[in-house]
């Protein structure tokens, strides 16, 4: 009789090495995500608008009917801004209470997608290199510490996905794609059709639609999204047309077709974003996606080619366009290269294209003269710090690379790592703030000159939801002929100077002057 307990043996061995990379992905998640979180002033749009929203339902206590400066707020479901208002009453209100909901959940999603990896590849290398890839990949560093909604949106349908692969051997786990989907609907609306349909299709292409006809399927479906079915009716109960107009038709329905706010782009402006943003590993993806068109008989490869190609192809015929649109496509990005890799390292050294290893010393020439060039023109000191540790990083990696050694994996990971935080833990990684004018002095400026609830109209080209934050005052844009309509009755202005001298007024006073900007209060 042959003896089991070297089989038991293998099985604990390999929970135990998943437990630690598990464990080990997750901390080097957190650091890179949750480090310096609040050291830099919230963004304007998303980051404004949902710390705004969390800040008047920590003041009011209405969970319920969401508003913004006392104006009803439809634009989006709750989750995120309740998660962010239970950070305000934990930690109080900050930059890092506002942000730490978002981080938290999009650091969660790197070791999720470890487990995905070791359902549907082979062996546990290529599940690690995925994940590595994931982990370092600089638009979901960047997005993903923001008080944005697509980090989390990745970890719900990350989730989703694991569970679906784990109903393939044990039905019950089917429950949990139910929940994963109603929160993704939750949290940013009908982005769960796209998402959802993609599940669906590699299902009918994996032939394993069996699974949906169970009933536990559709009790997950009813209790993750009985939220959902909850809160939708009592909005528009209260608001009817308004919120249907708003939250549906300009919010979501009218981005399909239409550029909303002038955020437009051609049919590539996608790749292009793939382009910018993802290097090094964009150069090993086409090998990835071209290996999971040879193996498309394999679950790993389905489910690759259905989520990148069906998602991009989704956000690429919208009509508006912006960065962030394509986030969910970077689980699938990082699977596509993890394959890649790992199959360059298994082939024993007889499996490096010498073009990549060109192309990694090209980038790292590139990234020198760049560095330099911008540190000099900005005189910053921590942009050469991070393309010299970017430079070193490419340089050894293409060396490795082209003398057919492995350790070319271990460096990119390593530096980018390395280089990731050194950026985060600088004032570089929200470069957007470089955008505008500095908000925190012109925010106090406004706090302490004008009552509460106060109304303030600016000359300036835009209305900054950070301004409205910081101020605790709504902020509002006008050109000089609302400019001039306003000034004829009692308000508070914020004006450069220029306009307060076409504005020519007789009667007001002046608060104060800060950032170029002159806090002003007409009379009749």
């Amino acid at each position: 009789m042959i003896s089991k307990t070297p089989n038991f043996k293998h099985f604990f061995k390999n929970i135990n090495q998943d437990t630690s990379w598990f464990m080990f992905l997750l901390l080097s998640a957190f650091i890179l995500y949750l480090i310096g979180l609040g050291d830099l002033p919230l963004r304007d749009w998303d980051e404004g608008y949902y710390g705004t929203v969390a800040k008047d339902i920590y003041k009011s206590g209405n969970w319920l009917y969401m508003t913004y400066h006392n104006e009803p707020f439809l634009l989006k479901p709750p989750l995120i801004i309740w998660l962010i208002n239970m950070s305000y009453l934990i930690g109080g209100i900050s930059e890092f209470t506002t942000r730490f909901p978002c981080a938290f959940l999009t650091a969660c999603g790197v070791p999720l997608l470890y487990l995905i990896g070791r359902e549907i590849f082979p062996s546990r290398l290529p599940a690690i290199f995925s994940t590595l890839v994931y982990l370092t990949l600089l638009p979901m560093v960047r997005h993903g510490r923001l008080a944005m909604l697509d980090g989390p949106i990745n970890t719900f349908f990350l989730f989703s996905i694991f569970c679906l692969l784990k109903s393939f051997y044990q039905q019950f786990w089917i429950i949990g794609v139910g929940i994963g989907l109603g929160l993704i609907a939750f949290t940013k609306g009908i982005i769960v059709i796209a998402l959802g349909g993609i599940l669906g299709t590699f299902c009918v292409l994996n032939k394993s639609l069996r699974i949906f006809k169970n009933p536990v399927f559709l009790g997950g479906l009813i209790l993750g999204f009985f939220p959902v079915i909850l809160w939708y009716p009592l909005q528009i109960i209260e608001y009817g047309e308004k919120f249907i107009k708003v939250h549906f038709l300009q919010q979501n329905f009218d981005r399909l077709s239409t550029a909303v706010e002038g955020n437009q782009g051609s049919v590539w402006y996608y790749v292009i974003e793939l382009v910018k943003y993802s290097f090094p590993w964009l150069i090993f993806l086409p090998g990835g996606l071209t290996l999971a068109v040879k193996k498309y008989q394999q679950s790993w490869a389905k489910l690759v080619l259905v989520g990148f190609i069906l998602f991009v192809g989704i956000i690429s015929l919208m009509g508006t366009k912006l960065p962030w649109y394509i986030v969910p496509v970077y689980p699938f990005f990082s699977l596509a290269v993890g394959i890649y890799l790992a199959e360059i390292v298994q082939n024993n050294h007889q499996f490096y294209p010498k073009i990549l290893g060109i192309l990694l010393l090209i980038g790292s020439v590139a990234s020198l003269g760049g560095g330099v060039y911008f540190s000099i023109k900005t005189n910053d000191s921590q942009l050469l710090t991070l393309s010299i540790l970017i430079v070193i990083t490419f340089a050894l990696s293409s060396v490795n690379f082209l003398q057919n050694n492995c350790d070319f994996t271990f460096t990119l990971f390593i530096g980018l790592y390395l280089s990731l935080c050194t950026f985060i833990m600088s004032d570089l990684w929200i470069w957007e703030l470089n955008e505008s004018f500095p908000v925190k002095p012109v925010a106090a400026l406004i706090k302490e000159n004008t009552p509460p609830n106060t109304v303030v109209y600016t000359s300036y080209a835009y209305s900054r939801t950070s301004l409205d934050f910081y101020s605790d005052r709504q902020v509002i844009a006008q050109n000089l002929e609302d400019l001039k309509k306003s000034a004829a009755i009692s308000f508070y202005f914020l004006l450069d100077s220029l306009t307060l001298e076409k504005l020519n007024l007789n009667n007001y006073k002046i608060l104060g002057n800060t950032q170029n900007f002159t806090l002003i209060k007409t009379y009749k």
